[in-house]
């Protein structure tokens, strides 16, 4: 998936928690590259490890920089985020228009650059990047918390993502409306029941052939059409995602 290749940046994040709390963020909606470029706090104490709860791989394996420049080493495409209104060429875009543009080349690394949680980017930190966005807030409390902006654009990464793919299956010339499912496309879809239904516990290993021919017979009946079959697939995909990140979610 294009979210696997895309880097968060930190640049010089002070807040211990802030980065914890970024690294549990990423994982709720399927980043996993977090880059801090000469952070001023430890993104392995204590406090950083407890923000991030089930995310501590993401502490783990975040990749330090000495300067931005180092941190965007081989990415084709970076948007940086900024608060401030600037008098430039480059326009201030919203975050649903502009973040899409990062995984239109899911082959190639991409960056989202955050600044630090009391001034931000600075100008010449700000020239790294080809797009500017800002996230509107109400004009009585502007000010948005680090974490918090970067929770809005990993939703909106991930909200991109997942439209990106349905309009992929939708579109696919392949798959004509009325085309009945091949027998391969229905064995991936059966066998990826099965994995998901013995995760769920409604199925038992030693009795899971016999129930899931009970399945087999329920959807021949049915005539399954392609699309169909697609239709079903993210189903159980989006049910997968919602297990993977369940813990998270019991911690609110």
């Amino acid at each position: 998936m294009a979210l696997a290749g895309l880097r968060i940046i930190l640049v010089e994040p002070a807040g211990p928690m802030n980065v914890g709390s970024i690294a549990r963020v990423m994982k709720n909606f399927g980043l996993q590259q977090l880059v801090l470029v000469n952070p001023q706090c430890n993104p392995l104490s204590t406090e950083a490890l407890q923000m991030a709860v089930h995310a501590k791989n993401i502490l783990e394996s975040a990749v330090i920089a000495g300067t931005l420049p180092e941190a965007l080493q081989g990415c084709t495409r970076a948007i940086a985020t900024t608060a401030r209104v600037r008098n430039w060429d480059s326009p201030l875009e919203n975050p649903r228009t502009a973040l899409p543009w990062l995984l239109e080349e899911p082959e190639q690394p991409a960056a989202l650059i955050f600044g630090r949680e009391d001034r931000g980017l600075s100008n010449e930190e700000l020239n790294y990047a080809q797009r500017f966005i800002r996230i509107p807030t109400g004009p009585s409390y502007p000010s948005l918390n680090l974490a918090t902006a970067v929770g809005i654009c990993c939703y909106e990464l991930s909200q991109s993502d997942a439209d990106k793919e349905d309009a992929k299956e939708e579109n696919d010339p392949t798959l004509s409306e009325n085309e009945s499912a091949p027998l391969d496309l229905l064995e991936e879809y059966y066998q990826q029941l099965e994995s998901l239904l013995l995760k769920l516990g409604y199925l038992y290993p030693h009795t899971a052939a016999s129930r899931m021919e009970k399945f087999r017979q329920l959807y021949n009946r049915a005539q399954l059409q392609t699309k169909e079959v697609a239709m079903l697939r993210g189903i159980l995909r989006q049910v997968e995602w919602a297990l993977e990140n369940r813990n998270n979610c019991e911690d609110f």
